[in-house]
């Protein structure tokens, strides 16, 4: 599947407007299972040939142009091959390249974007660069900033941690619903500050959160994560009354605390 793999990459930098292909996911960070899918960045620039594309992805698959899907993963497909799954996730390299630019400065944003329930988180764009793997990059590109982006920036860091402040916010204004049941809005509130919590954790630790999937269980692990982080954020989460609240302001004042 590699050599499948790889030959596509390969051909898709033919492609008019793609700059280079990057894998990406478990299989980039050799974390994968036997049946985990196959994630390639299609790094583009300026106007893409969906026609080719279209026709490299195959009967019965149609690639999404830019924005199709939102605005930040904005676009790609979804294959099989030999019966297992590769997705095609277009990524617009100017945008990419000024992403970087201000996590280097300490800025970062959250969008609103379909299948990321806790928002999308622009770092995860440099994450991607840092992590990902290169498979077909002709003009160099990809590898060039593979290299910058080895080394978390020290403003970036200090920007996520800070940012943690709205976790403590978020829990004030939940234990406002708590006591007239609005367990859609306390689950809310307290999901997003957990998340909030969880790239602070990461951040002090100078890793990248790529998305929500298993992101609880990692950043237990990690400095500053008070003992039992995990298990405490499920119990939480399976209550949502105003004493799962009270549990949850005092998580987030023991990771506060212990970030500074």
């Amino acid at each position: 599947m590699e050599e499948i793999i790889t030959a596509m990459a390969a051909k898709l930098t033919e492609v008019r407007g793609v700059s280079g292909v990057m894998l990406g996911g478990s299989r980039a960070r050799g974390e994968e299972r036997p049946d985990s899918d196959w994630d390639l960045g299609l790094y583009y620039r300026g106007e893409l040939d969906l026609d080719a594309l279209n026709e490299l992805a195959g009967p019965g698959v149609e690639v999404a142009p830019p924005g199709e899907w939102g605005p930040w993963v904005n676009g790609g497909a979804w294959l099989r091959v030999d019966g297992v799954a590769v997705d095609w996730i277009l990524r617009d390299l100017d945008r990419v390249e000024r992403v970087w630019a201000e996590c280097q400065e300490g800025r970062h944003e959250v969008g609103v974007q379909a299948g990321h329930p806790l928002g999308f988180w622009s770092p995860c764009y440099v994450g991607e660069l840092a992590l990902g793997r290169v498979l077909a990059d002709p003009g160099g590109e990809l590898a060039a900033l593979k290299k910058e982006t080895a080394h978390y920036p020290p403003a970036l860091r200090r920007s996520l941690v800070n940012a943690a402040w709205e976790a403590e916010f978020l829990v004030t204004v939940a234990a406002k619903s708590a006591p007239r049941g609005d367990a859609l809005h306390v689950s809310l509130c307290l999901s997003h500050a957990f998340g909030v919590l969880c790239q602070a954790l990461y951040a002090s630790a100078e890793r990248w959160l790529l998305n929500e999937k298993g992101s609880l269980d990692i950043a237990a692990t990690l400095p500053g994560a008070p003992d039992g982080f995990a298990g405490r954020v499920r119990e939480i989460l399976t209550d949502l009354g105003p004493r799962a609240v009270e549990r949850a302001g005092v998580l987030v004042a023991e990771v506060r605390g212990a970030l500074g």
